[in-house]
C-alpha cells in the first residue's frame, strides 16, 4: 500500500481515486501539511484549503 495525493486538491490518501474530488491519484508527491482547522488557518487559506486533513505541498 503507497501513500498517495490528488493531483488536483492534494489531499494524501492511500486509495486510487481522491475521497473529496474523485480525481486520480498520484504516488510523485513531497511535502506533508496537515491541516487541523482551516477556518482558522493563514496556511489553508492561502492554499485554498476548506477541509481538515493531510495534503501534499507539491504533487506532479
Amino acid at each position: 500500500m503507497s501513500i498517495k495525493a490528488c493531483t488536483k486538491c492534494k489531499r494524501v490518501t492511500t486509495d486510487e481515486r481522491c475521497p473529496v474530488c474523485d480525481v486520480i491519484t498520484s504516488t510523485n508527491w513531497s511535502g506533508l501539511l496537515i491541516i487541523v482547522d482551516p477556518d482558522r488557518s493563514d496556511i489553508a487559506r492561502e492554499l485554498n484549503i476548506n477541509l481538515p486533513g493531510e495534503y501534499a505541498l507539491r504533487v506532479r
